[in-house]
């Protein structure tokens, strides 16, 4: 997958599309509560089902990754070999520098899940925030996101279309049993993390493409304390963008061209996973 912020397992690269979008989205999220199951390393979310799903687990998965597949993608991973399969897959300096190591299947399970929700909190995320920050433009009463803000993005952009998306999922596979056995901890038992992976992307990939300035504005805040950071809290002017998902929010804030060229990569990876088959 992607060297420098992708997340690496084979959905490395999915999540090199959530880190896409969560990368440099330094944003307070509004504060969840903690799963118990979650091990104290990580404040894992309970992503808890959306209201429409139903209360009993579908009789299988939509998009299986069978034991045949992982077989043949190579040696299930043990939980202390993740981090050598991340630096086979990105190299050892990547890796060191932008991902989360500690407990990666739970971190990389929840931002994914995360994704297709209101929020996705940082503390969950698989990969390092990079500096940085949001920028906009105001004229008269009405503050746009920036033209150039998208720039920030592209070097980002350009190594995940550089990855080798087929060698990216064949690390997924290799994962998933760790990663499938995190989403159930999560709050999930007896559902399979892959069918959520392939519902998110599609929610990501019908993200809506807008080419005309972004309407942002800042919440009105309240106190004598001013948050260091404001730039952090800007949100959508627009209700229907403000009802967004996580994930769908992040894309429209990196600007069009960003957001069409990574959901091509989306795509990719969806008609890798999706399939029950190991990439070759």
């Amino acid at each position: 997958m992607t060297k420098k912020a992708v997340i690496g397992a084979g959905v490395a690269i999915v999540i090199a599309i959530a880190a896409v979008l969560l990368w440099r989205q330094q944003r307070s999220e509004a504060p969840q509560p903690a799963s118990a199951q979650a091990p104290s390393a990580v404040v894992a979310l309970p992503a808890a089902p959306p209201a429409s799903a139903p209360a009993s687990a579908p009789a299988g998965p939509l998009h299986p990754i069978e034991a045949a597949s992982i077989a043949a993608s190579g040696p299930v991973l043990a939980p202390a070999s993740v981090e050598d399969a991340l630096v086979e897959l990105l190299g050892r300096k990547q890796v060191l520098s932008a991902l989360q190591i500690d407990d990666f299947p739970r971190r990389f399970a929840a931002t994914v899940d995360n994704l297709g929700r209101a929020s996705a909190s940082p503390r969950l995320w698989p990969v390092n925030p990079t500096p940085g920050r949001f920028t906009t433009r105001t004229h008269g009463d009405v503050t746009t996101i920036s033209a150039d803000n998208g720039q920030r993005y592209l070097p980002f952009v350009l190594l995940v279309e550089s990855v080798d998306m087929r060698r990216a999922v064949a690390t997924y596979v290799r994962l998933y049993p760790l990663i499938q056995k995190a989403y159930e901890e999560l709050g999930f038992p007896g559902r399979h993390f892959n069918d959520r992976l392939v519902e998110v992307i599609d929610l990501l990939l019908a993200t809506p493409e807008i080419e005309a300035p972004l309407k942002v504005a800042l919440p009105t805040i309240s106190g004598p304390v001013l948050p260091d950071r404001p730039w952090v809290l800007y949100e959508f002017d627009a209700p229907e963008l403000k009802a967004l998902a996580a994930g769908q929010k992040i894309l429209l804030r990196m600007g069009p061209v960003n957001e069409r060229r990574l959901k091509a990569k989306l795509a990719e990876i969806r008609g890798l996973v999706a399939k029950a088959q190991p990439p070759r």
